[in-house]
């Protein structure tokens, strides 16, 4: 491009780019960068203009040549596709009237803050140091997957929309980020998609704005992160997708709200996270999805969780904060798959393991209790015995109370009336406690109960109490096998 063909606008950029000198064209510190559709000619640069001093630019001996541009109309296209550049870039306060083509591109670094683009495509885009796209407003897609960036992302308060289009409002698929993706504030109408990709640092989402209702909000399939997810005061419409993540720090969902409802919220199913936090934040509307998840610690309270959740396969080293059995039994039973022994054997492990025994037989006299629920009646029959008598085990005392209790009643009936004795000459003294053991006790004799025959409602009540005692005898023994087995 010759230099006659520069308009003063650009000419002035034309100078500046050798010495890595700094053009400003911006009227004012306040002005809406949105309106530089009405920017007249003495701040209009063409892309191709651009295109040109970033491909083939000039240079001075001793200078370090970069594109510093603010508050400029750039007209046409900056097509840098498969282009490669060493000069830095930035292009901040920007009104962009066509898409940047950067497509294959290699640059040594490049930031857009706080300008307006209808979209940007630079998929595959190579950046040798930080991409900074911080305030930016975007009004169609930003397609950056597959990018490699040698440094951090920086999107913080960045708004994305995708109006009249099926595509992502924001592609960061198969992206590759050496340091952290910074976009707190950030605020997106239309899927942030985050699948395959790979974060050395962390990701900060803190108080963004996802909206994506009835749909994904945040596709992060198969995503890897070394460091921590914050999503702290995050607002979300649609569902989050963490399937098969890995997530070596913490995923903190404090005070976040998210809504999907009649569907799920958050989907971190087969996902591995070194610890889930869900604290300070009203329930999620929508199935809080945790099949098969692997999480070190789950900090999650009990006001937290959902009304519908998935937890079968869900495995976790501790629970924090500690609470009763009967509030993190409240979300164990919430769950959509009905009665799940996993779940409860979770939550029994993590009570053993921090010396709770109280609380992991509260848990497991819980779970025997659900599982009757799905026996058919005969079973559910006798499940209400077990309980009843013994607590399925877990409240062996039980079982005595209802021993002492019977031995009372038949003691003093048996006092007041003695039954007739069989063979009068051979038959030992009548006595009424050891008459009641006999009955009550099958594998103890005392010699009273084949020496004496009761009659009418006497003879009934001796049934009635062998009944009960091969019952209780029968109950105790599996409670006390499951108390074995268990330890």
């Amino acid at each position: 491009m010759e230099i006659d063909n520069l308009t003063p606008a650009e000419l002035r950029v034309w100078r500046a780019f050798p010495r890595g000198e700094s053009v400003n064209f911006r009227g004012s510190d306040d002005e809406d960068v949105a309106q530089g559709a009405d920017w007249g000619p003495e701040r209009t640069v063409r892309g191709a203009v651009l295109r040109t001093l970033l491909l083939n630019g000039p240079q001075e001996d001793g200078e370090i040549p970069a594109l510093k541009l603010s508050g400029a109309r750039i007209t046409g296209v900056l097509d840098l596709r498969y282009g490669t550049s060493d000069h830095a870039v930035r292009l901040s306060h920007c009104f962009f009237e066509d898409t940047p083509l950067l497509y294959a591109s290699r640059l040594r670094q490049l930031n857009l803050s706080w300008s307006v683009l209808p979209g940007l495509t630079a998929a595959t885009m190579r950046v040798e140091g930080v991409l900074r796209m911080t305030d930016c407003r975007f009004l169609g897609p930003v397609r950056l997957g597959g990018a490699q960036l040698a440094g951090a992302l920086f999107m913080d308060r960045a708004e994305f929309t995708a109006s009249g289009t099926d595509e992502p409002a924001l592609q960061l698929n198969q992206v590759t980020i050496g340091d952290d993706l910074w976009a707190p504030g950030l605020r997106a109408h239309g899927e942030v998609r985050l699948n395959g990709a790979t974060v050395a640092g962390s990701v900060n989402l803190n108080d963004a704005h996802l909206s994506h209702p009835g749909e994904v909000v945040l596709d992060a399939q198969t995503l890897v992160v070394e460091g921590d997810i914050h999503l702290r005061h995050v607002r979300t419409q649609g569902w989050i997708g963490l399937r098969g993540a890995r997530i070596a720090g913490r995923l903190d969902l404090s005070y976040a709200r998210l809504s999907n409802p009649g569907d799920g919220v958050l989907r971190a199913s087969s996902s591995t996270i070194g610890e889930l936090w869900l604290r300070k934040s009203p329930p999620a509307e929508g199935t809080l999805n945790l099949l098969r998840a692997q999480i070190d610690e789950l900090f999650v309270e009990p006001e937290a969780v959902p009304a519908r959740v998935l937890l079968n396969g869900l495995v976790y080293t501790s629970l924090s904060p500690h609470e009763p059995a009967a509030r993190r039994l409240e979300m164990v039973e919430r769950d959509d798959e009905g009665y799940v022994p996993h779940a409860y054997e979770q939550l029994t492990a993590a009570y053993l393991r921090i010396g709770d025994d109280h609380a992991a037989r509260l848990v497991q006299l819980a779970k025997q209790r659900r599982h009757r629920t799905t026996l058919p009646w005969y079973g559910r029959l006798w499940g209400h015995v077990q309980d009843a008598a013994v607590g399925y085990g877990f409240r062996p005392l039980r079982a005595f109370g209802w021993l002492l209790s019977l031995l009372v009643i038949g003691s003093v009936a048996y006092a007041l009336h003695h039954p007739r004795p069989l063979k009068p000459s051979e038959a030992p003294d009548f006595n009424p406690l050891f008459y009641t053991l006999d009955l009550l006790l099958p594998v103890i004799s005392f010699g009273q109960e084949g020496a004496f025959a009761p009659e009418g409602g006497y003879q009934t009540l001796s049934y009635a109490l062998v009944i009960a005692g091969w019952i209780l005898a029968t109950t105790v023994f599996a409670g006390v096998t499951r108390t074995v087995s268990r330890q």
